[in-house]
């Protein structure tokens, strides 16, 4: 049978997809473009527009492929299931149990199971890898989240934490390094949790140690962290590491203090310029990038100026920056003084002006400095630092290689090789 999908949402969601795929190739499955007997979407729901274009693509796929067998999973459907099944969904399933899902498609009937997600226990481990080819692979160590931050609804959906064992966490690191791959990125919900429900307690640091060591001819990228995990300890152990990627995501949200306490984030702006400051320590020229929230309720123009200039100070690579978007059934949808649309645009407008600025004076940095990059075609890949790279000569794709930078036009980075083994 053949089955096309679409994936809405975070790295968490593709990691999922990639294996659900895995498991119905193993029954018989192939991807398909058009046509497709099957049609999945794996749906998202951390904002009200990730539901709106959930619907959306759950209406598009049915119509490129009339008559197929629908299938939605993911957070939206965790949460909204009889909107969903009122979508025409023939097989129903939230965020968890992908092993029954995968069973439910090759059977093609219909089914439906949607769980509590706070009475999962356990954290199911997955196939990990990629399914299309690609020169990076995913392994998820973590799922669910205990921070409710008062505009996210993802505890709801997806439960509390729950983390791979740091044995199988090293054990498939081990085998993605030996089908050569040469990237293995670490993702999660809320990766900086890991651990906390295992015995021992382990921490992050000891399953970057842990899949270090097992794939070290591999780099190691993080997925998105919470600041109030990078410690000093957490930074010299990575850094001794040798093999992890100079380049971390902070979840930032706001630089203005007053905002991240209605947010009920865990840090302020001080300690986050902290964190800044021990990972450029411990990784010198590292790159770091952030998400953050425009117009949350009860920012004023104030508070957003100084999460400007808190842009400004922390010198970042790269931030995404978008609009907050009311969630019904978070603490945020209640607040007071709630901002129109068109003024939470423009204060993203704002935002981008700054971080394009920033960017430009980050890769104008890496001028003259060599770049370990993973070519995932024969002239361009991405540096350690997660810089798009492009080169005049050609590489093997999948190779990592030294690479000097001698210009950057727009926002790509222009190098040479600086050995020609291939």
């Amino acid at each position: 049978m053949k089955y096309a999908v679409y994936t809405l949402g975070c790295k968490v969601n593709q990691y999922e997809t990639q294996a659900l795929e895995t498991m119905l190739h193993d029954r018989g499955f192939t991807r398909a473009e058009r046509d497709a007997d099957v049609v999945i979407v794996n749906t998202c729901a951390v904002t009200a527009e990730s539901g709106r274009k959930s619907r959306q693509a759950i209406r598009r796929l049915q119509g490129q492929n009339p008559g197929a067998l629908t299938v939605v999973c993911g957070c939206f459907s965790q949460l909204e299931p009889e909107e969903v099944s009122g979508l025409g969904a023939d097989i129903l399933f939230g965020s968890g149990d992908k092993h029954a899902l995968a069973d439910a498609i090759a059977k093609a009937v219909p089914a439906q199971s949607v769980d509590d997600p706070f009475r999962r226990r356990a954290f199911e481990p997955l196939p990990a890898g990629a399914v299309d080819g690609r020169t990076r692979a995913m392994l998820k160590i973590q799922d669910g989240c205990d921070n409710f931050c008062t505009y996210c609804v993802i505890p709801y959906t997806r439960g509390r934490v729950r983390s791979l064992p740091l044995e199988d966490c090293a054990a498939q690191a081990g085998a993605l390094a030996a089908e050569g791959f040469g990237e293995i990125v670490l993702t999660g919900i809320e990766i900086a949790s890991y651990g906390k429900d295992l015995p021992g307690k382990p921490g992050l640091a000891d399953c970057v140690q842990a899949v270090a060591q097992a794939a070290p001819g591999a780099r190691i990228r993080l997925g998105s962290l919470e600041p109030t995990v990078v410690t000093e300890d957490f930074c010299q152990r990575l850094a001794a590491l040798g093999n992890v990627c100079p380049h971390f995501h902070l979840s930032l949200q706001s630089g203005c203090d007053d905002t991240l306490a209605r947010m009920n984030r865990k840090y302020d702006t001080a300690a986050f310029l902290q964190v800044c400051t021990r990972l450029r320590r411990a990784f010198p020229g590292c790159a770091l990038t952030a998400d953050l929230i425009c117009g949350f309720p009860g920012e004023s123009e104030e508070d957003f100026a100084r999460t400007l200039a808190f842009l400004e100070q922390c010198g970042f690579y790269n931030v995404h920056a978008f609009p907050y978007s009311v969630r019904p059934g978070t603490k945020a949808a209640q607040m007071p003084a709630q901002l129109d649309r068109a003024e939470k645009e423009r204060r993203v407008r704002r935002a981008g002006e700054v971080i394009a600025r920033l960017r430009g004076a980050y890769l104008a940095g890496r001028v003259g400095q060599v770049e370990q990059v993973l070519f995932e075609n024969a002239h361009s890949g991405h540096s350690g630092t997660y810089c798009p790279v492009r080169i005049g000569r050609t590489a093997e794709r999948g190779s990592v290689k030294n690479v000097r930078i001698t210009a950057v036009s727009g926002d790509i980075l222009l190098g040479e090789l600086t050995d020609f083994s291939d």
